[in-house]
């Protein structure tokens, strides 16, 4: 309901499908270059981490900071944003882990879990429901009434992330756990790169390169600068949840996805303001 409200009061357009794409184009892009970089100087080797390098948690931490930071004309943005990160992740995310898990899924199980996530998150219904709603004669009505109430929800997301991040505490902690237990690229007998070696690569990945290779891709792109400003602080935002739930699911590296959720948020509450400076200063 606050996400359509949020929508209703920005408004909407088929500028939406587009910011969809580069959403979908920066990440995938980005995962395939993690992928392509020679195994020697990969430092982040785990498919969890790429991942999590690339898909931010929008939904919950980037519209809050859309809100609080750019004008009401870059909620669509945002939301946009996040429908196009949402889909790509659901519908390649199970793949890219498949490679080299345990626990297999078919394609009709991975259909129906992308189909789930679409209809799980909110910026999906808040769409849906604006999309009615502006149908209707009563939308003008309907947006100012929820104008306010929209505001303060969508922040209060923020308290989600906050009680989900002590749950990942403790499903982190279980190393002894098959399914939760990090794995480490092996060439020749030998490490490739440490856990807590790719955590820290994969947090300059997520909070400072990945942000920097979506304003460059920005800066190429006709569009608009506030659209730039939003699609830049989306890029920024920390390692989304659902990577978490994706790699439970593969049983590959889940405790790794548990740490690396848990610091970018922490971080991301330094980086973010700093990139949102850095926006306004260039």
């Amino acid at each position: 309901m606050s996400v359509m409200g949020l929508l209703l009061k920005g408004g909407l357009s088929l500028n939406l499908a587009g910011i969809a794409l580069i959403a979908a184009l920066a990440i995938g892009v980005w995962m395939l270059v993690m992928q392509l970089v020679p195994k020697p100087l990969q430092t982040v080797v785990s498919p969890t981490l790429q991942i999590g390098c690339a898909l931010g948690n929008t939904a919950y931490f980037g519209i809050p900071v859309a809100l609080a930071l750019l004008p009401a004309e870059a909620l669509p943005i945002s939301i946009g944003y996040d429908l196009g990160a949402t889909l790509l992740a659901w519908s390649l995310g199970p793949i890219w882990l498949q490679r080299q898990s345990n626990h297999p899924s078919g394609g009709l199980n991975a259909w129906s879990e992308l189909l789930a996530q679409l209809a799980a998150s909110p910026a999906s219904r808040g769409l849906v429901g604006a999309l009615a709603v502006q149908a209707t004669p009563w939308s003008d009505a309907v947006a100012s009434a929820l104008w306010l109430p929209s505001r303060i929800v969508i922040v209060l997301a923020l308290v989600v992330v906050g009680m989900r991040l002590g749950a990942l505490n403790t499903t982190g902690a279980d190393l002894n756990h098959p399914r939760s237990r990090p794995t480490t690229a092996t060439t020749g007998g030998k490490h490739q790169s440490a856990p807590g070696d790719q955590i820290h690569a994969a947090l300059i990945s997520k909070l400072l390169l990945f942000p920097s290779w979506v304003w460059m891709l920005c800066s190429v792109l006709p569009i608009s600068a506030l659209t730039r400003q939003a699609l830049v602080l989306q890029g920024a935002a920390p390692a989304a949840i659902s990577v978490l739930l994706m790699a439970e699911h593969a049983g590959k590296d889940a405790e790794l996805a548990a740490r690396l959720i848990l610091r970018s948020t922490l971080l991301a509450l330094l980086t973010v303001p700093l990139w949102w400076l850095l926006l306004q200063r260039f």
